[in-house]
Formats: C-alpha cells, structure tokens, sequence
C-alpha cells in the first residue's frame, strides 16, 4: 500500500517530501493545489512522512477518515 498526501499539503506545497523519496513518484503541476504520491510507483519507505513540516502524508491504512478521500485523488493525478 502507498503514502498518501492529504489536506494539509493544499496550499502549503512543500517540497521536502519530493527530495527525499528515493524512487521520485512525488510530482505536481503548478496548477494544482497540492503534491501527490503514484502508487503504483511508491515503495513504502516512509521517507516522504517523515519529512513533510505539515503532517500531510500517510500511509495508505493510517489516513484520517476526514481525507480519505485523498487516497482516490492522489491515484486519479496520475490516471489522467
């Protein structure tokens, strides 16, 4: 299962969870409104939780029931 960027990355977009992941599948576009994670591509290493200053990521089965929605939107940026 991926780490997932929830709510509190939305206008923040804070790139220190993109230098530190080891297999770059943290991207954005200067349109959207946050960072997202590929899951297909994340290994699971934790690295993007631990780095990010707002608390947004989480592993996919620790994401707040308030942002589970984000588990269906970080998957959808990369379906498009």
């Amino acid at each position: 299962m991926p780490y997932i960027i929830t709510e509190p990355c939305i206008g923040t977009k804070d790139a220190s969870c993109v230098d530190v992941c080891p297999v770059d599948c943290i991207h954005t576009t200067d349109d959207a409104p946050q960072y997202y994670i590929d899951p297909d591509q994340c290994i699971d290493c934790a690295a993007c939780e631990l780095a990010c200053p707002v608390t947004a990521i989480f592993h996919e089965s620790d994401v707040p029931a308030q942002w589970e929605s984000f588990i269906k939107v970080n998957a959808g940026f990369f379906r498009t």
